[in-house]
């Protein structure tokens, strides 16, 4: 049995970065700050998420930096050569199924709690 499911609360990072490809296919990627349980620390834990699809879309329209999200999605890992010292790298992205937008209407315009799936 096989189990990869991630589930996030916290702040957008920055406006997400959308683009379109020729197939019609779409991708957003962001960043996640999510503070920890233990409140000894005052920094948050930091998330890169991937959405695709028509939860892509919505997020272009309604996030922005700063809202209130939460995610449900799965780990992966992307490889890739580094250009300038042709060193193999690697970073952890959550792959998100399910975009729940959280804030009030005064933090962004949108519904207070609406909840969007990939499938």
């Amino acid at each position: 049995m096989s189990l990869n499911v991630v589930t996030l609360v916290g702040r957008v990072g920055g406006d997400p970065n959308v683009r379109y490809f020729e197939s019609g296919s779409v991708v957003c990627n962001l960043t996640l700050a999510v503070d920890r349980r233990s409140r000894n620390t005052d920094q948050p834990d930091w998330f890169n998420l991937e959405i695709w699809g028509k939860t892509a879309e919505i997020a272009a329209d309604y996030v922005r930096k700063g809202s209130l999200i939460g995610v449900k999605g799965s780990l992966k890992l992307d490889y890739w050569q580094d250009n300038g010292t042709g060193a193999s790298r690697s970073k952890p992205v959550i792959r998100v199924y399910q975009l729940d937008l959280l804030g009030s209407k005064r933090d962004n315009d949108s519904t207070a709690t609406n909840s969007y799936d990939e499938f």
